[in-house]
C-alpha cells in the first residue's frame, strides 16, 4: 500500500497549483483586477515565452543516450492508437451525421471533427507528468520513477506537442483559407469577364459612353453657337433668329440620337449574374503548406530541437550549461506552471457556469482521461513484453491529470478551452484517488 508520506508530498504538489489557479479566479470573478485582454496576454506570454523555456530545459538535460526503449515505444504507441482511433471516429460520426442531415454543409464543415480529434487526444494522451506524475510514482515505485517520467515528457514536447500545434495551425490556415479565396477568386474572374469584354471590343457601356461624350461635346458647342449668334451685337436680328432657331433643332436632333443609343446600349447589356458562392475548400497540400510554414515559426518548435541538439552534445562530449544562462532561462522556465494554472483559472471565472463545458462532456472526458487511456497503455505495454515495475510505471502515469500546457495552447487558438480547463481542474482532484486504485489493482 502506498505510504501516508507519499500521499502528503502529492498534496504538497497539488497545492501550489490550486493556489495560483484560485488566485486567478478571485482576480478576475470577484476582485475585477484583469479585463480580457489582459488575461489573454498572460495566456500568450506563457504560449510565446514561458512553455518553450521550459521545454528546452527539460529536453536539453535529459540524458538522450541512456532511455528506456520499451517505456518510449509503449508510450509512442498508445499516443498513435489513440490518434488514428479518435481521427477515425471522429470523422466518422460527422460524415454520418452530415448523411442524416444533422450538420450544414458548408465550407468549414468537412474538417470540423479535427477540432474533436485534438481535444481528444490532448485529454487523454498528455499526461502532466512533472508536477504530478514524479511526487506520485516516487511515493509509489522509489526514486526510479523520476527518470523514466522525464523521459516521457521529453517525448512529448519533441513530438507529440509539435503534432497538436501542427493540427491547430492546419485549422487555423484552412479557416483563413477558406474565407479569403471564394472572395478573390470570385472578384478576379468578374475582373477577367470585363476585361475581356473590353479588350474585345464589345463592350457596350464602354461604347455608348464614348457615343455619349461625343454627342454631349456636339450639343455644348451648338448651344455655344446658338447663345454668341444671339449675343453678337453685329449680327442684324433676322439672322441671329435663323441661326440660333437651326442650332436649337440640331441639339434636339443630337439629343434625341444619344437618347435612342443609349436605350438601345441597355437592351443589348448582358445580364451578369452575380457570382455563386465558392464550394470547394482550398488544396489540402496547399493548408498543410501554410501550417508547417507556421509551425517553424513557433518557440516550441525551435525549443524542442535546440534542447535535442544541446543534449545530444552535451552529454556525449560531458559539458555543462554555463550558470549565467542557467539561471536566466531558470527565471522564465518557473513562472511557465504557475502562470498556467493562474490563467485556466481566469478563464473559468470568465464563464457562466464553473464547469464551463457543461456536466457531461465533463463526465466523458475524465473517462477518457481515466480509463480509456489506462487501459490502452496496458494493452500496448503487455504487447511489446513489459512487466514488473515498468508496466506499473507505465499505466500509472497514464492516469495522471491533463497536461497544463495543453490548456494554454487551446486557450491559445480559442479550441475548446472551456473542456480543457475542465479537464485541468478536475482533473487534478480525481487523478489521486484514480492513481492509488491502479496502484492496488496492479499489485495484485
Amino acid at each position: 500500500m502506498i505510504p501516508g508520506s507519499a500521499v502528503y508530498h502529492v498534496v504538497e504538489a497539488m497545492a501550489p497549483l490550486y493556489t495560483a489557479a484560485v488566485l486567478g479566479y478571485a482576480s478576475v470573478r470577484w476582485l475585477k483586477a484583469f479585463s480580457d485582454e489582459q488575461c489573454a496576454g498572460i495566456n500568450h506570454f506563457v504560449a510565446l515565452y514561458a512553455v518553450p523555456v521550459l521545454i528546452f530545459h527539460m529536453v536539453s538535460t535529459n540524458d538522450p543516450y541512456h532511455m528506456n526503449e520499451r517505456l518510449i515505444a509503449a508510450d509512442t504507441l498508445q499516443k498513435a492508437i489513440m490518434l488514428l482511433a479518435l481521427t477515425a471516429w471522429a470523422f466518422w460520426s460527422h460524415y454520418r451525421g452530415r448523411r442524416r442531415g444533422g450538420a450544414k454543409d458548408d465550407g468549414a464543415a468537412p474538417l470540423s471533427p479535427i477540432k474533436w480529434v485534438v481535444t481528444n487526444f490532448s485529454v487523454a494522451s498528455l499526461p502532466n507528468t512533472i508536477i504530478m506524475g514524479v511526487p506520485l510514482l516516487d511515493g509509489m515505485y522509489g526514486s526510479v520513477s523520476g527518470g523514466l517520467m522525464k523521459q516521457i515528457v521529453v517525448m512529448q514536447f519533441c513530438i507529440w506537442y509539435n503534432v497538436v500545434i501542427f493540427l491547430y495551425e492546419f485549422m487555423a490556415a484552412r479557416d483563413s483559407s477558406a474565407k479569403i479565396s471564394p472572395v478573390s477568386v470570385a472578384a478576379a474572374a468578374a475582373a477577367g469577364n470585363r476585361d475581356r469584354i473590353g479588350e474585345n471590343g464589345g463592350s457596350i457601356h464602354a461604347e455608348g459612353s464614348r457615343h455619349q461624350v461625343v454627342v454631349n461635346i456636339e450639343i455644348t458647342e451648338a448651344a455655344a453657337a446658338a447663345a454668341a449668334a444671339a449675343a453678337s451685337p453685329a449680327a442684324p436680328d433676322s439672322r441671329a433668329a435663323e441661326e440660333t432657331a437651326a442650332a436649337a433643332a440640331v441639339a434636339k436632333e443630337l439629343t434625341a440620337d444619344a437618347d435612342a443609343n443609349n436605350a438601345k446600349a441597355a437592351e443589348e447589356v448582358p445580364a451578369v449574374p452575380p457570382p455563386a458562392p465558392a464550394q470547394q475548400v482550398p488544396p489540402v497540400m496547399h493548408v498543410v503548406w501554410m501550417a508547417v510554414k507556421k509551425l517553424l515559426q513557433i518557440p516550441n518548435t525551435y525549443a524542442s530541437f535546440l534542447g535535442l541538439i544541446w543534449s545530444l552534445m552535451a552529454f556525449k562530449i560531458g559539458f555543462s550549461m554555463p550558470k549565467i544562462v542557467d539561471d536566466s532561462l531558470f527565471v522564465i522556465y518557473t513562472t511557465a506552471v504557475g502562470l498556467s494554472m493562474f490563467a485556466s483559472g481566469t478563464f473559468i471565472a470568465r464563464q457562466s457556469r464553473f464547469v464551463p463545458c457543461g456536466y457531461t462532456i465533463a463526465s466523458l472526458s475524465m473517462v477518457l482521461k481515466f480509463l480509456i487511456g489506462p487501459v490502452i497503455m496496458l494493452l500496448v505495454s503487455l504487447a511489446i513484453g513489459m512487466h514488473g515495475t515498468l508496466l506499473h510505471i507505465a499505466v500509472v502515469q497514464a492516469a495522471l491529470p491533463l497536461a497544463v500546457t495543453s490548456f494554454v495552447y487551446a486557450e491559445e487558438y480559442k479550441v475548446h478551452a472551456d473542456i480543457m480547463s475542465t479537464g485541468v481542474i478536475l482533473g487534478i482532484f480525481i487523478s489521486l484517488p484514480v492513481t492509488i486504485v491502479y496502484y492496488i489493482l496492479l499489485g495484485l
